[in-house]
């Protein structure tokens, strides 16, 4: 008997009910998934690769940043191994299947108990989405992160175009996260993805340092960090406590006070027990340095950062301020580690302290300094200059005096990038004070004895005065309540001991004014310690010989050691240069900081201007006959590099294009239009200043006028006209400057 037909169709629906109710029954009855990894939030173990990242509060903020443990190499584009990117304060919101990653706009709040003067402002500026994603299936929450992972979180397409680097993409296909990287601790997830970007490839920074540099490969890294818990106290910024600042509008101030609110970024310290005035803390600022760096580099390093712990056992801190080793496994890109690393890049470049902060209050979660490893090449090379042209021609004295210049200023620029990662700005009116303050450029305090070049005490020694009062005013805890008054005694008691504050808006610039806010300067007077200095430059060109080189070095390299001998003044020029229209003012607020600025003597101004005209003569631009005889083209295989003066005569040196090298020094800071604006008004203002005309003269008597005839230095009347040539075409220039004012102008 046969089958009969209904039922076939009746089995065919009964299969496909079970498969249709399927997934939804197995949403109902998922098993709980247990991570490979327990955290801030949990990572999940995956067989294709992925980082799955398990959410376990929707809505909750939390501080995301990002970073570089591997960087491009090249000073001029800036991404460095170890460089910090910003922190974000964030957080997960579902929409329906969707999870989205979202920044909140920290940059205009209402701090108020009125939730809705709260929304109103929280709905007045836009947030930003960075990220979305499908929710996985199951329970718990859990998400596919690596897409966000292999993108673009850092800004380097950014970075690259900013440098004329041309214009970059990320190569999805070439860009991988990396669960093998990825870590989670109680109050921190660490993340990592591999990112390569393509482009032409034309960028001549691009193509010094990339393997191929249409495809630039560099790791990012993700800090997912837990908001700090109670305790940290934001202190108020005040513009004389030469700090950083850090702010937000905060349209919920009273009607009387600005909306603009700043605080002093800081790292939470507390002492055990709060109502004494100095013991043990909670928990100590530790810094942890780099172990891949060289000795004895490491070691001057580590001694010159410790340097801050006099300064915080000072202020009451006992204990509060180490520096150690990075421990074995540790990763310096964790947010927990404040860390010092040791960068290289393909030429010499800057090094750099970040403090890393939470955009609500200021306070540091991480410090980072950066430390370019060819600085401290370009300090021996310095070293070795100046002895070998002062008669030191035992190679292995010269290398042991360079290396002790060069370690000294290690330890120096130690502190000076960590004193950044404290919160501390420049202080670049702190040189008038000798060794005042780490936190100024200093210029190695060469001096002679006798005959014989000193250099045993190029670099100061541990912090300084100011630098006491920078952790006392920062980080000060005063246990009777009274701290605003208690860092208004500590102001006024830095005053009275000489020290100014200027930092970089009113020190960088060449027609700044303030006459003490200078960079890479020595001594309390700028006029004798820039003849000290020209005497010292003197000597050394008048001495200058083969031993300026190790053994074994082609001798083209002869070059690269003039140009810091050459120029050995150049800085403390500047500060000659700042004293003509120059004047000093206060940053302050109103009530404790006298206002006004104050124009620097007629006297002091002319004996400044009688030093930067005679730099144009042939008598201190001129090459003494030591230099010209020994000076050599680069050695076949080696070539010109940016730290040789330019050249006009092929691959030859260039006597001339020295001497213009020179007379640009100068004439950058005598003719700045900020600066002849100020002659000029000083004069309307006091008619005992010098004015426009009388600079003008005095430029035009030491140079087109200056009869060089009588100079006994090697063709002094063609170093003359060299000199005269570039006078004449800087005139023209200024003359044009659209800066200068009209009557200003008209003189020029």
């Amino acid at each position: 008997m046969s089958v009969p037909s209904f039922r076939l169709p009746a089995l065919l629906l009964l299969l496909l009910g079970l498969l249709l109710a399927g997934p939804a029954d197995a949403r109902r009855k998922a098993p709980q998934l247990k991570p490979a990894q327990s955290g801030l939030f949990d990572l999940y173990a995956n067989a294709d690769g992925k980082v799955i990242l398990g959410v376990k509060a929707l809505d909750e903020p939390f501080l995301l940043m990002t970073s570089l443990p591997a960087g491009l190499g090249s000073n001029d584009i800036g991404l460095d191994r170890g460089q910090p990117g910003e922190m974000r304060l964030v957080e997960f919101r579902r929409v329906g299947n969707k999870l989205l990653l979202v920044a909140r706009n920290t940059r205009f709040v209402a701090r108020s108990e009125n939730a809705r003067e709260r929304a109103s402002v929280e709905e007045a500026f836009a947030d930003s989405v960075l990220w979305a994603g499908e929710v996985m299936e199951g329970e718990p929450l859990r998400v596919d992160f690596s897409s966000f992972l292999a993108s673009d979180r850092h800004g380097i397409v950014r970075q690259l175009k900013a440098t004329q680097q041309g214009d970059y993409r990320i190569d999805d296909g070439r860009s991988v996260a990396l669960p093998e990287a990825s870590k989670t601790f109680p109050d921190n997830t660490e993340l990592e993805g591999l990112l390569t970007f393509t482009g032409a490839g034309e960028g001549a920074f691009v193509r010094d340092v990339a393997m191929d540099s249409q495809a630039i490969t560099l790791r990012q890294h993700i800090s997912l960090v837990r908001l700090s818990g109670p305790g940290y106290e934001p202190r108020a910024y005040h513009p004389a406590s030469g700090a950083f600042s850090v702010g937000f509008t905060d349209f919920a101030q009273p009607l009387g006070d600005s909306l603009e609110v700043k605080f002093q970024p800081r790292h939470r310290l507390q002492r055990v027990d709060p109502t004494a005035e100095r013991g043990p803390v909670v928990e100590p600022i530790i810094y942890y340095v780099d172990p891949g760096t060289p000795e004895p580099v490491r070691s001057a390093l580590m001694e010159g950062a410790g340097w801050w712990a006099d300064a915080f056992d000072k202020a009451g801190f006992e204990g509060g301020f180490r520096v150690e080793l990075l421990p074995e496994g540790a990763d310096p890109m964790d947010a927990r580690y404040n860390v010092i690393q040791w960068v290289h890049r393909a030429t010499r470049g800057w090094s750099y302290g970040a403090a890393i902060t939470d955009p609500r209050n200021g306070e540091i979660i991480k410090g980072s300094v950066l430390l370019g490893s060819q600085r401290v090449r370009q300090d021996m090379l310095i070293a070795e200059a100046l002895l070998g042209a002062f008669g030191v021609s035992d190679p292995t004295e010269r290398h042991r005096q360079a290396e002790a210049m060069a370690l000294a200023r290690l330890r120096q620029l130690a502190a000076h990038e960590v004193g950044h990662t404290l919160g501390f700005a420049h202080n670049f009116a702190a040189s008038r004070h000798g060794n005042g303050s780490v936190m100024d450029y200093p210029h190695p305090d060469i001096r002679l004895d006798g005959n014989r070049l000193d250099l045993s005490k190029a670099y100061g020694v541990g912090v300084g005065p100011w630098d006491d009062f920078l952790v006392a005013h920062g980080y000060g805890e005063f246990a009777d309540g009274r701290t605003a008054q208690h860092l208004a005694d500590l102001r006024q008691a830095i005053r009275a001991q000489g020290y100014r504050y200027i930092s970089d808006g009113d020190a960088r610039a060449t027609g700044a004014s303030d006459p003490d806010g200078l960079l890479w300067d020595n001594g309390e007077d700028s006029i004798a310690r820039y003849d000290e200095l020209m005497a010292i430059r003197q000597r050394a060109l008048a001495g200058f010989n083969v031993n300026v080189l190790p053994p074994g070095r082609q001798l083209g390299e002869l070059e690269s050691r003039l140009v810091p001998v050459y120029l050995l003044h150049r800085y403390q020029l500047e500060a000659v240069a700042r004293l003509l229209g120059g004047g000093a003012f206060d940053y302050g607020e109103v009530g404790d900081t006298a206002a006004g600025v104050r124009a620097v003597p007629a006297e002091r101004q002319r004996e400044a201007l009688k030093r930067l005209v005679a730099s144009l003569g042939s008598g201190q631009l001129a090459l003494p006959e030591a230099v010209l005889r020994v000076m050599t083209p680069p050695s076949n295989e080696y070539g010109r590099t940016r730290e040789d003066f330019a050249s006009s005569t092929s691959s030859t040196f260039d006597p001339i294009a020295t001497v213009e090298a020179g007379v640009a020094n100068t004439l950058q800071f005598l003719l700045d239009p900020a600066r002849l604006n100020r002659v000029a008004w000083q004069r309307a203002h006091d008619a005992q200043q010098p004015g426009v005309q009388e600079v003008l003269d005095a430029l035009i008597a030491g140079s087109w006028q200056r009869d060089a005839g009588n100079d006994s230095a090697p063709a002094a009347t063609a170093v003359q006209n060299a000199a005269n040539w570039v006078v004449l075409d800087a005139l023209m220039l200024t003359a044009q400057d659209a800066r200068l004012h009209p009557a200003v102008a008209a003189s020029v």
